[in-house]
């Protein structure tokens, strides 16, 4: 962050420029037509359908880095983890690691507000089968590298190995990468990153990832960031 500059004038020029990317034609076209065709149990709903910017304190001294908007979660409200299951499962254990005044979050005018935390993405649009290419992931970089530089954290959680990746090129570069694991932790330039895996369905359902252990990681950062 530049010496004496207000983080939230960088973030909101940022977000200006984010939501107007129409730099992926694959995602873009995905995205909008998710928010055309929508999902019956939400028919209702006016989905967002665009590139969703980070949100949190602009305070932040962690930043939380998931892979990509859901395309009925995100993609629909218009808020990274806002409205389906991976959300409900990363903000219950925000809230119960004191990052987060609320446990769930169904729309981004719902009141909830991070404290000393910021959520973004590896990858701001809604991917087909939930997979970015290689391609798609360079394009987005620089949104996270601005992102990064704006806010005055210094500690970051990866949530899966995508994010992992893409954190590793964004702070690095750094050889050899360190490895993902579920609480790897690695300094990277400046910067000390913690694993997770991702809240996913296919993770919290099978057991891959409990409360406990998500809880755990968010333990360690508040150690760190109280140190």
């Amino acid at each position: 962050m530049a010496e004496g500059r207000d983080p939230r004038d960088a973030l909101a020029a940022l977000t200006t420029e984010v939501v107007r990317c129409r730099a992926c034609p694959r995602l873009v076209a995905w995205r909008e037509q998710v928010g055309r065709e929508k999902r019956a149990a939400y028919r209702d709903w006016r989905y967002w359908a665009r590139p969703v910017p980070g949100f949190g304190d602009p305070a932040a001294r962690l930043v939380i880095v998931g892979l990509a908007p859901a395309a009925h979660g995100a993609n629909r409200t218009g808020r990274m983890f806002t409205g389906d299951r991976s959300g409900d499962f990363l903000l219950a254990s925000l809230h119960r690691t004191g990052f987060a005044s609320q446990p769930r979050s169904r729309h981004r005018d719902d009141g909830l507000a991070l404290r000393d935390c910021w959520i973004t993405a590896a990858v701001r649009c809604a991917p087909p089968a939930n997979r970015p290419t290689a391609d798609e992931r360079r394009r987005c970089m620089p949104w996270l590298h601005r992102e990064l530089a704006a806010l005055p954290a210094r500690l970051v959680v990866a949530l899966g190995g995508v994010a992992w990746t893409a954190l590793c090129d964004t702070l690095g570069p750094v050889r050899p990468r360190p490895r993902f694991t579920h609480k790897a932790r690695a300094a990277v330039n400046g910067y000390t990153m913690l694993g997770s895996y991702h809240p996913s369905q296919q993770n919290t359902f099978t057991g891959r990832l409990t409360p406990p252990m998500l809880d755990d990681v968010f333990t360690a950062a508040r150690l760190l960031l109280d140190a």
